[in-house]
């Protein structure tokens, strides 16, 4: 009766989704998440709870405001769905543990800072800090409930690639990264580890260099490009498959770790 308990997995990720809409629509215009009530944001409209069903609610009403009519942004079902899908496909591959909690919020993170970052060339620095703390949690769960805590493999992974990206943020004077990415690096590397961190470093450039050079040929995107979805993608695809690909690429080379 698994396919039950990914069901409720699935459920609980559209719900917190739901909470991922509000941080992202309110965090950059440094609103509270707490203190408004959801509303519509053309009339005003205090929303009810039927309205506020994830997912539902929004194919129900067909994408419109029950009051006045105006369109809700697609961007909300989008978030919802993507957040549930994420939540579900690290339990199935990570399997039905206590980790893959911390990387379902690490996963949460990461996809509203990626709009945003994509939105305002900025990450919030609450996203870092979330993240963080995560890892902070993952590094006292390893101590007290595993035998092998390898706790230097994790604080030398804060340090293995946001050293590199700070050295490069200063040189280039900001232009080359930002210092959101820098400290994203650093709180993610505290919760993967150094390997994995430096694997989601090279995956996030290169997703970074052929994506974007692809938008900028294909759409006249601008030249600037917001490093954080990229590295995002890059620690997720870590938190996936980073083991396999090590594996996988140090047996091509003859390397036994």
């Amino acid at each position: 009766m698994q396919w039950i308990l990914y069901t409720v997995i699935f459920l609980y990720g559209i719900v917190f989704g739901s909470f991922l809409n509000v941080c992202i629509y309110r965090i950059p215009k440094k609103e509270s998440l707490v203190k408004v009530s959801s509303h519509c944001t053309s009339c005003g409209y205090s929303l009810k709870w039927f309205d506020l069903i994830p997912l539902f609610s929004w194919l129900f009403l067909r994408g419109k405001c029950r009051k006045c009519g105006a369109k809700i942004s697609v961007q909300y079902p989008l978030i919802e769905g993507a957040n549930g899908v994420l939540w579900l496909v690290i339990f199935l591959v990570r399997g039905l543990c206590v980790e893959s909690v911390f990387f379902c919020a690490l996963a949460s993170a990461l996809l509203a800072l990626s709009v945003i970052d994509a939105r305002t060339y900025e990450i919030p620095f609450g996203f870092n800090v979330f993240i963080f703390c995560i890892g902070i949690l993952h590094l006292g769960y390893r101590v007290i409930f595993t035998k092998q805590p390898d706790v230097w493999l994790y604080v030398l992974g804060f340090f293995a690639v946001s050293s590199v990206t700070a050295a490069i943020y200063f040189l280039s004077k900001g232009r080359a990264i930002g210092g959101g990415d820098v400290k994203l690096m650093a709180a993610a590397g505290l919760l993967l580890g150094w390997r994995l961190i430096s694997l989601s470093f090279i995956l996030g450039c290169i997703l970074g260099a052929v994506v974007h050079t692809l938008r900028m040929k294909l759409s006249g995107a601008n030249r600037v490009l917001a490093m954080g979805p990229y590295l995002s993608a890059g620690i997720l695809l870590s938190v996936l498959f980073g083991e396999q690909l090590l594996t996988w690429y140090f047996e091509i080379l003859g390397i036994t770790l």
